[in-house]
């Protein structure tokens, strides 16, 4: 599932962060990239151990889980720390699949889910549209600051080069409950259903049993 996360950022939020990252220092993103990856990544990564880090990782990732379809897409049960990355004219990053586990020692975790919040508007640069390999083809995500995009960990994807301005943009992966992709889009579908239900009339009978499935289908499917 690619689903479009809209606001998650407000203006001033998104002008806080533009300006701490400004002033923030920042690393060849091959750091923080695997074997293969680094022959294909070509992007600047804020340094994570900063205070910087700590302040933007609070703003960024309280303001994702603050947003209701993310938590009903993701059912997030760990999330990382967001990379900040910054790609100027000519910086790419060519086709690839993330890293199934991430982390060191006992904070390793499994991505099943990664977001990418852009955070600065599509008119600053050309090009860089985020390009996703989905079963209904390639789909190219180019968002408004402030608006995120949530789709499957293991498909393939990439960036496309830079030629003008600079894109600005925090990516982060989540381990769900639920590993399996097309049961977490199957309960996301539910929970849109269910909670249309409850608003119209929490008491009516079809509501509690929509409810009641999806409860029970979530503790089915959980693996917490």
């Amino acid at each position: 599932m690619l689903l479009h996360l809209k606001n998650i950022l407000d203006t001033a939020k998104q002008h806080n962060i533009r300006e701490m990252l400004n002033k923030a220092p920042f690393i060849d993103g091959k750091h923080s990239a695997g074997t293969a990856a680094k022959q294909v990544k070509n992007n600047l990564e804020m340094r994570q151990d900063t205070q910087q880090a700590q302040y933007l990782d609070q703003l960024v990732m309280g303001s994702l889980a603050e947003n209701a379809d993310f938590r009903s897409a993701a059912l997030p049960f760990r999330v990382a720390q967001p990379v900040f990355a910054r790609y100027r004219t000519g910086m790419r990053y060519g086709d690839h699949t993330d890293d199934p586990v991430m982390g060191n020692g006992l904070e390793k975790f499994r991505t099943d889910v990664a977001v990418t919040v852009f955070l600065n508007p599509p008119e600053d640069y050309d090009g860089g549209e985020l390009v996703i390999h989905s079963p209904f083809g390639e789909q190219q995500v180019k968002y408004a600051a402030g608006d995120a995009v949530l789709y499957p960990a293991n498909s393939l994807h990439r960036v496309k080069e830079v030629t003008g301005g600079e894109r600005l943009v925090a990516v982060t992966w989540i381990q769900s409950m639920v590993r399996d992709s097309a049961k977490r889009e199957l309960l996301y579908e539910l929970d849109q259903a269910r909670n249309a239900l409850l608003r119209q009339n929490a008491a009516d009978l079809t509501s509690q049993q929509v409810n009641r499935a999806y409860a029970n289908l979530l503790r089915r499917w959980s693996e917490i």
